[in-house]
């Protein structure tokens, strides 16, 4: 998941489908894993992870090299 103050950036300006909740705050920097994907109409892609509730936008999480 991205920094915090990117989420709440994220947060104040996206105005469509899916939006982040306050709780998913929380989430903010932590790792999970892809559960699954899907597709807004739009076609933005969005995903549901594991151990992190919520549907979360691409633009909100980033891939963890190990």
């Amino acid at each position: 998941m991205k920094p915090r103050p990117f989420l709440e950036q994220f947060q104040r300006e996206w105005k469509y489908h899916n939006p982040i909740s306050d709780q998913q705050m929380d989430a903010a920097g932590a790792v999970d894993t892809v559960k699954d994907v899907g597709f807004y109409h739009g076609g933005d892609t969005l995903y549901t992870l594991f151990n992190i509730a919520g549907t979360w936008h691409e633009d909100c999480l980033e891939q963890v090299n190990e």
